[in-house]
């Protein structure tokens, strides 16, 4: 039970020529087979775009700080501190509004 004998599928193409007419059954194979080749294409270029963004996500990971640089000791100048000015506390724009 559940096999698929050979008089099956003979009887099965017999059905598909009765009902779609042997005219339509090449237009129908032929489009079904451009379907499932778009398909095919769009999943493989779905993993593809996967894998490039796996491969530059590792190679992200993989940068090493570059090492410190040589400075040149170059004298360096005496800068007077300068006085801070006081800061304004924030003001809440609708207190703003209620206040006018």
């Amino acid at each position: 039970m559940g096999a698929l004998k050979p008089w099956h599928i003979a009887v099965l193409v017999v059905v598909l020529i009765l009902l779609f007419g042997a005219k339509r059954l090449p237009d129908a194979a032929r489009s079904l087979g451009r379907s499932l080749r778009i398909i095919k294409a769009e999943t493989k270029s779905l993993h593809d775009d996967d894998r490039d963004l796996a491969e530059k996500a590792d190679a992200q990971t993989g940068y090493q700080p570059l090492p410190p640089q040589q400075q040149v000791a170059q004298p360096q100048q005496q800068f007077a501190p300068q006085p801070q000015q006081p800061v304004a506390p924030p003001v809440d724009p609708v207190q703003r509004v209620r206040e006018n």
